[in-house]
């Protein structure tokens, strides 16, 4: 029994039995038109979806994952303790709304590495997560390709459209969230859209915590051993005209165990100009939506300030600035 039909076997909620898993093994057979829809659906209808057998090699993940638990317990545990303890934030009262209960780090892998600039990472650590990006980077490709099929787009058109003077924006934020005493009134990550293009997720599989907003409610997003979990940025929407949206989600924080996250953002290039594809416009004219089109830096700088608000209004603000000249 595959590691689907284990999770099918076992689910629990009603609402997470079509939660979108794809093996992607089954592109390479007679299950791949039926399995490209999937994915399509996926797309269209729930922003999320998680992947298996997906060439990350399952001894590497492993590594990763252990390497990224010794990590925080030598060099970021202490330091998270002891900002709980300054904010007092194991006492609270009320609900808190402008901060989140998580310990992170920040690795760029494109277009330039940043992790010889991190001082308490070891060796074995960044050889790991090099070679972990490296997989991560090509799933990120081969699964846009996949997008551009199912849209009508020619091979390879994703992927330009992220390539700004230096490429895409590629890079890892690892982050662990601890035990909490007060889920109720801190979350471990708010809710909020992803700003860039496709987000590859590695989390934990024993410690759940990450829901998406599909249809008014909140729904688990089943953590999976070996699993990569895939949800879709802001400026996949954009390109899509609407057709592929972005979705809310947010981390639940736990009263017992530490979640692992590693998020990988295969995002546009800081100079890459934005806009809805003109085929995909051809296609969906008569529902009068049409995307602004933008330089994707100039959307970050008006994401940060409003990250943990509704994406439609970043789009109408980027709207009323578009670009014409380019």
């Amino acid at each position: 029994m595959n590691l689907a039909e284990l999770y099918m076997k076992n689910r629990g909620k009603e609402k997470m039995e079509s939660f979108p898993i794809i093996n992607m093994e089954k592109l390479n057979g007679e299950e791949r038109a039926a399995t490209m829809d999937r994915i399509k659906d996926a797309c269209e209808n729930w922003g999320f979806f998680e992947v298996l057998n997906h060439g990350i090699s399952i001894e590497l993940m492993d590594t990763v994952e252990r390497l990224t638990k010794e990590h925080y317990k030598k060099s970021m545990e202490q330091r998270f303790k002891e900002m709980v303890e300054k904010k007092g934030l194991e006492t609270v009262q009320n609900e808190i709304d402008d901060l989140d209960w998580e310990s992170t780090f920040f690795l760029s892998h494109l277009p330039q590495s940043n992790m010889a600039d991190i001082p308490d990472l070891e060796d074995e650590y960044r050889k790991a997560m090099k070679e972990f990006a490296k997989g991560i980077e090509k799933l990120a490709e081969e699964l846009l390709d996949l997008l551009c099929e199912n849209l009508g787009l020619e091979k390879g058109y994703l992927k330009k459209a992220f390539c700004g003077s230096k490429g895409p924006t590629f890079g890892t934020k690892v982050s662990n969230y601890p035990p909490c005493p007060k889920p109720d009134l801190i979350k471990g990550l708010r809710a909020h859209t992803d700003a860039g293009g496709i987000i590859l997720l590695f989390q934990d599989d024993q410690v759940s915590g990450l829901q998406l907003l599909k249809d008014g409610e909140w729904i688990d997003v089943p953590p999976m051993r070996h699993s990569i979990v895939i949800n879709l940025g802001d400026q996949l929407e954009v390109i899509t005209n609407g057709k592929y949206k972005s979705v809310m989600h947010r981390v639940i924080a736990q009263t017992d165990g530490n979640r692992m996250s590693l998020a990988s953002f295969y995002n546009p290039g800081g100079d890459a100009v934005i806009y809805p594809e003109p085929k995909l416009l051809e296609k969906e004219e008569q529902n009068g939506q049409v995307y602004p089109k933008f330089v994707f830096q100039d959307y970050m700088k008006l994401y940060a300030g409003l990250k943990f608000q509704a994406k439609e209004p970043r789009f109408e603000a980027m709207k009323a600035m578009e670009i014409t000249t380019i």
